[in-house]
This record gives C-alpha cells, structure tokens and sequence, in this order.
C-alpha cells in the first residue's frame, strides 16, 4: 500500500499491485560468476551457428525452419553486440 503526501493511504488495483511487486523483480540487477559473464557472447554465438547449421539438415520446409533461423539471427547479433561492447575502450582507457 502507497501512501500520499498527506498520508493518507492509497489503495492500489490487484493489477497494480502485482505491476508494483514485478517491477521490482526484474528490474533488479544480476551478478553472474567472472567464468560465466566471460563466456555469455561465446555462448551466444555457438548456439547461433548451431541454430544456422541446423537449419541446413533439415530436408524439406518444416515449420520450425523460420524459428531456427530467427532464434540464429538473434543469438549470433546478441553475441557480437556484448563482445563489442566489451571490447570497447572506455574513456579512462584513452
């Protein structure tokens, strides 16, 4: 419950409420271990190629074909954005 500046208590909706308590949840930082956080945009660009390469051994026009394609296409930018970013001097480096 959020209280006004004469506060007095503000009654939220049930969809405000879970809105309030989610925001907080997924707003939140993540703290990944230094092995993993170095690994993420390999991770990303493997399972990209992979993703593509699948794509090569399937026959005939599957359903799923655009799915693997997409899910490739996002992985492997995913990938080469972090590592550029990454790899980007910062201006204390200059």
């Amino acid at each position: 419950m959020l209280t006004t500046t004469a506060g007095t208590p503000v009654r939220l909706t049930d969809t405000q409420q879970v809105t309030h308590k989610t925001g907080n949840t997924i707003s939140r930082k993540i703290w990944l271990p230094k092995l993993l956080y170095n690994a993420l945009p390999y991770f990303y660009l493997v399972a990209g190629f992979m993703a593509f390469f699948a794509t090569l051994y399937i026959s005939e026009w599957f359903w799923v074909l655009p799915h693997y394609l997409l899910f490739s296409a996002a992985c492997i930018h995913l990938g080469l954005l972090v590592f550029r970013r990454r790899r980007r001097p910062t201006d204390s480096d200059a």
